[in-house]
């Protein structure tokens, strides 16, 4: 992968964060972490078979550059694509940190909100 001319889609990388409400309730909020241009890849595709539910799963790689704000990104977060909530499965680094790859899952399931940063 060389190149910026492949980073052609925008993305929004997100952290879970915990806030508390009036009553002292922890309620989870996503909040922005990073919003990049990305390389989008789908990889995979499968199909589920849970509680009587078929349910498909795509698998889609999104690379972007490396940097210091990205590097603790891991499969507690997420990002988003579109209207589309990825939950991330995996993320490695490429070319001695030139590049980060993250592959995830789409979770159709979620809305795709966003809270600000953490």
């Amino acid at each position: 992968m060389t190149g910026a001319a492949i980073l052609t889609e925008k993305i929004t990388l997100q952290r879970k964060t915990i806030d508390r409400n009036q009553l002292g309730e922890g309620v989870e909020t996503w909040g922005t972490l990073a919003t990049r241009m990305a390389q989008v890849a789908d990889v995979s595709a499968a199909e589920s078979f849970r509680a009587q539910e078929v349910g498909a799963q795509l698998t889609t790689r999104f690379t972007i550059r490396y940097s210091s704000q990205v590097a603790t990104l891991n499969p507690t977060d997420r990002l988003t694509f579109g209207s589309t909530v990825f939950q991330i499965t995996g993320v490695r680094a490429k070319e001695r940190n030139r590049w980060l790859e993250i592959d995830a899952v789409a979770r159709n399931d979620l809305p795709a909100q966003e809270t600000g940063s953490p």
